[in-house]
């Protein structure tokens, strides 16, 4: 049962199974999110969970590496953290009025070609948090390696009302 006083949002996310966490801290200079008109870009958030990473590593198809299957997985939890991120800003998430743009990284194998369909895993929790207005521009893009060897990072632009 969703608590009355959370908004759509977050609602859809509780009938998901999920809560907004608190906002990670940052482990470098830089702040989670930035409000610039009604626009709020999120730094690139890493799949933090109560502070830690659940699984490091390249993501590829073999022994010794995280599968695509975990690494969408994971590419949800850090979009899950780039709300966090965006409620930090702009308190009530049903502010939000549309999901601009996502870009996701991929600490990939040289192998790996599916970088899509992992990050398919923040796109469709998205989608889901905010409806039609989570219908958003992206791009997937696979790299050598991420911060704290993270498996993958999303970053999120979306428009806000006042």
């Amino acid at each position: 049962m969703t608590d009355p006083r959370q908004g759509a949002v977050e609602s859809r996310l509780a009938d998901l199974g999920h809560r907004v966490p608190e906002v990670a801290a940052p482990v470098a200079a830089y702040v989670p999110a930035v409000q610039h008109g009604d626009l709020v870009f999120t730094s690139g958030q890493v799949p933090f969970v109560d502070g830690r990473l659940e699984l490091t590593g390249k993501v590829g198809d073999g022994p010794g590496l995280v599968d695509a299957e975990d690494a969408a997985r994971l590419a949800g939890v850090c979009a899950l953290n780039a709300i966090a991120a965006i409620r930090s800003v702009v308190g009530d998430l049903d502010r939000v009025t549309r999901v601009v743009k996502v870009v996701g990284y991929v600490a990939s194998d040289p192998a790996f070609t599916g970088q899509p369909a992992v990050v398919n895993g923040a796109s469709e929790l998205l989608g889901h948090a905010f409806g039609e207005a989570g219908v958003h521009a992206r791009s997937a893009v696979g790299v050598a390696a991420l911060p704290l060897d993270a498996p993958v990072e999303v970053e999120v632009v979306v428009a806000v009302r006042d």
